[in-house]
C-alpha cells in the first residue's frame, strides 16, 4: 500500500501538505514518526464480497448502540474482527435487532468518542482495514441485524494536516469564515451548506457508506446544533412555535437535511434516519413531501436526563410520577421517537450510569451472589430493571441501549488522554462481569434481554402509544395498556397491594408474561405465574373493564391475553 500525498497551492503561493478530502483510507503512523495521519492507498484485488443481503428495515427498531474500540474485556482498541465474532453474535441473542455503530468515521483524536472527524469518508483504521468493516456488516446482518451509521455531518475537527480545515489555506472552503464557522463549545469547524461542493461532499458521503459499506441507515449527530444559529447552546425550548420558525432557525442547515433524507429515501426503500435533536423541532421526522424535514425518527433527549436528575435529586419517597410519564410521553404526534434510558452520554467519565447513580461503591463490595445481602444493591437492581422496562413501553416507537448498559456495566467510561496516562483501563466493556454465574450482573442482563423478546413477541413499539389508567402518586403505582399488554409498576418502597384493581380496555383472561420479582432476574418470587387473570366489566381508570392484582412493592410485571 502506498502513500498519497495532496500538495495545495494556497493564495499567496505557499506549497502546503494535506490529506484529500476524499481519503477512502487513513492510518496513524508509529509515534516517532509524530502523529498526523497519513493517507494510504487501499485496493484489494481480493476485496471482501458481501454474502447476505441488507435486513429490512424493522417495524420496531431495538437498538444497540455500540463502540467497536471499547468492545473487549482486555485494556486495548478492539478490531472489527473481534466485534464480529465475539459481540455480534451477543447482541442477536439478547433480542435486539438493530446495531448503531459509533466512532466509525475516521478522527486522529480516539478520546473525542469519534465526534472530531477528520476523514469523512475514511473508516477508522484503529480497528483493522475496510474489508473487515465490511465484513462486520455482513455478519450483522447474517444475524439478522440491522445496522446505523453514527454520521456527523454537524461540524469537523479543527485539524489543519489531517483534517478539513485550513483545507486551501484558508478559513473558508468547506466552513464559514469567521466566528460562524466556529462551535464554541465543541471547539470545531462549521460547515458552509450554501456551498454547492460542501453539498456534494456530504451527500456523496452518506451514499458511499450506503454503497460501500452496506449500511441500513444514519444516526445524524448534532442535528439541535444545526438547526439553530444559536446552535441551541443556553437554549431552553418550550415548544413555542416562535423558537422554531424565526430568524434563529439556520435554514441553510435545515435544508441540507431535507436534501439528505429526500435524496436517501427516494434511492434506498427500506433506510432508516435518526435525528439527534433536543429541541422538538416540529415537523422534523415528517416526509420531506409534506414540508418537513424527513427524518424517521428523533431521539427522546430528555427521557435519560429525568431519570438522572430524579436519582441525583430525589428520594424514592419523592419521586413524581405525573412528571416522569409527562416526559415519557411528551412528544410531538404522528413523529416517531427512540427512547432511551442512558446513552453513551451518561456513561461518560464526568457522569454515571444508571447501575452506578442506584449502587455506587457498592458494585465493589455486594455483586457476588455469594456476598452478604445489600440493601443498595436490592434497591438498585430492583429499580435498575423499572427504569428500562417504563422507558420501553411508553417512551417511544423505538428503544435504545448503550453497549454494556444492559447488565449495569460499572463505573464510567474514560478513553486514553495525557489526563489518565493513556489508560485504557476504562475504556472497555468487561463482558466477564455478566458471563461470571456467580455475579448479579447477570440477573440485570436477562431481564434486559427478557424485554427485548417480550417486545419481539407482541411488537408493542410500533403499535399505539400507551394509554395511562394509573399514576397513583399515593400508592406509588402506574399502569398503562399498550399493544395488547397490560404493564404494572409498583415503585413503592416499602408497601405491597393485594387485590389492587387495574383498568383493562379489551375483557378476557390475562397472564403474566414478564416479571422484573423472578428470581431469574434476582427477584424474590413474589408472584404466582400459574395465576389466570379474568376480567370483569366494572370500568377502572378510564377503561371498560378491570381486573384485581398482587402489586409487590419495587416489582414490574406485565400481563397478556391467553385467550
Amino acid at each position: 500500500m502506498s502513500e498519497i500525498k495532496i500538495i495545495v497551492k494556497d493564495i499567496d503561493g505557499n506549497l502546503l501538505d494535506r490529506i484529500s478530502p476524499w481519503a477512502t483510507y487513513v492510518v496513524q503512523p508509529p509515534k516517532e514518526q509524530g502523529f498526523t495521519f497519513k493517507y494510504i492507498f487501499y485496493n484489494p484485488s481480493n476485496r471482501y464480497q458481501f454474502q447476505y443481503p441488507r435486513v429490512k428495515k424493522p417495524e420496531s427498531l431495538r437498538i444497540y448502540e455500540c463502540h467497536v474500540g471499547i468492545a473487549s474485556n482486555e485494556p486495548k482498541v478492539a478490531s472489527y474482527n473481534e466485534f464480529s465474532d465475539n459481540v455480534i453474535p451477543r447482541i442477536a441473542k439478547a433480542g435486539y435487532n438493530s446495531i448503531q455503530l459509533m466512532a466509525i468515521m475516521e478522527h486522529a483524536y480516539y478520546a473525542s468518542f469519534g465526534y472530531q472527524v477528520t476523514s469523512f469518508y475514511a473508516a477508522s483504521s484503529r480497528y483493522g482495514l475496510p474489508d473487515e468493516l465490511r465484513r462486520l456488516i455482513d455478519i450483522a446482518h447474517k444475524h439478522g441485524l440491522y445496522v446505523l451509521l453514527d454520521i456527523v455531518h454537524s461540524h469537523a475537527s479543527k485539524n489543519v494536516m489531517d483534517g478539513l480545515n485550513m483545507w486551501d489555506g484558508t478559513g473558508g472552503s468547506y466552513f464559514h469564515n469567521g466566528p460562524k464557522g466556529e462551535h464554541q463549545l465543541w471547539d470545531s469547524r462549521l460547515f458552509n451548506y450554501q456551498q454547492h461542493e460542501v453539498l456534494r461532499f456530504l451527500l456523496s458521503n452518506l451514499r458511499w457508506y450506503m454503497e460501500e459499506y452496506q449500511f441500513d441507515g444514519f444516526r445524524f449527530d448534532g442535528v439541535t446544533s444545526m438547526l439553530y444559529h444559536s446552535h441551541g447552546i443556553g437554549h431552553g425550548f418550550s415548544g413555542d412555535y416562535n423558537e422554531y420558525f424565526g430568524m434563529n432557525t439556520d435554514m441553510d442547515s435545515l435544508i441540507y437535511l431535507m436534501l439528505a433524507n429526500h435524496m436517501l429515501h427516494s434511492i434506498y426503500s427500506d433506510v432508516t434516519t435518526i435525528a439527534e435533536d433536543v429541541s422538538g423541532m416540529p415537523a422534523l421526522c415528517r416526509p420531506v413531501s409534506e414540508g418537513g424535514g424527513g427524518f424517521d425518527y428523533r431521539l427522546a433527549m430528555a427521557i435519560p436526563d429525568k431519570w438522572i436528575e430524579i436519582l441525583k435529586k430525589y428520594k424514592d419517597e419523592e419521586w413524581n410520577l405525573g412528571n416522569i410519564i409527562h416526559t415519557l410521553t411528551n412528544r410531538r404526534w404522528m413523529e416517531k421517537t427512540v427512547a432511551y434510558a442512558e446513552s453513551h452520554d451518561q456513561a461518560l467519565v464526568g457522569d454515571k450510569t444508571l447501575a452506578f447513580w442506584l449502587m455506587d461503591k457498592e458494585m465493589y463490595t455486594h455483586m457476588s451472589t455469594l456476598s452478604e445481602p445489600s440493601g443498595v444493591v436490592d434497591r438498585g437492581i430492583a429499580l435498575h430493571k423499572m427504569i428500562r422496562l417504563i422507558t420501553l413501553g411508553l417512551g417511544g416507537e423505538a428503544y435504545l441501549n448503550f453497549i454494556g448498559n444492559e447488565f449495569g456495566h460499572p463505573e464510567w467510561l474514560d478513553f486514553p488522554r495525557v489526563g489518565n496516562n493513556d489508560s485504557y483501563h476504562y475504556a472497555r466493556r468487561q463482558w466477564n462481569l455478566v458471563d461470571n454465574d456467580t455475579l448479579k450482573y447477570k440477573f440485570l442482563g436477562r431481564f434486559d434481554s427478557a424485554m427485548m423478546h417480550l417486545e419481539e413477541k407482541y411488537g408493542f413499539l410500533h403499535k399505539e402509544s400507551g394509554y395511562v389508567s394509573c399514576k397513583h402518586e399515593g400508592d406509588k403505582v402506574v399502569v398503562f395498556d399498550r399493544g395488547g399488554l397490560i404493564f404494572v409498576l409498583n415503585f413503592n418502597t416499602s408497601q405491597s397491594f393485594p387485590d389492587y384493581r387495574i383498568g383493562v380496555d379489551v375483557p378476557g383472561k390475562y397472564r403474566i408474561v414478564l416479571d422484573s420479582d423472578e428470581s431469574e432476574f434476582g427477584g424474590s418470587n413474589r408472584l404466582d405465574h400459574n395465576t389466570d387473570f379474568f376480567t370483569n366489566q366494572d370500568g377502572w381508570g378510564g377503561r371498560r373493564n378491570s381486573l384485581m392484582v398482587y402489586a409487590p412493592c419495587r416489582v414490574a410485571f406485565v400481563l397478556g391475553k391467553v385467550d
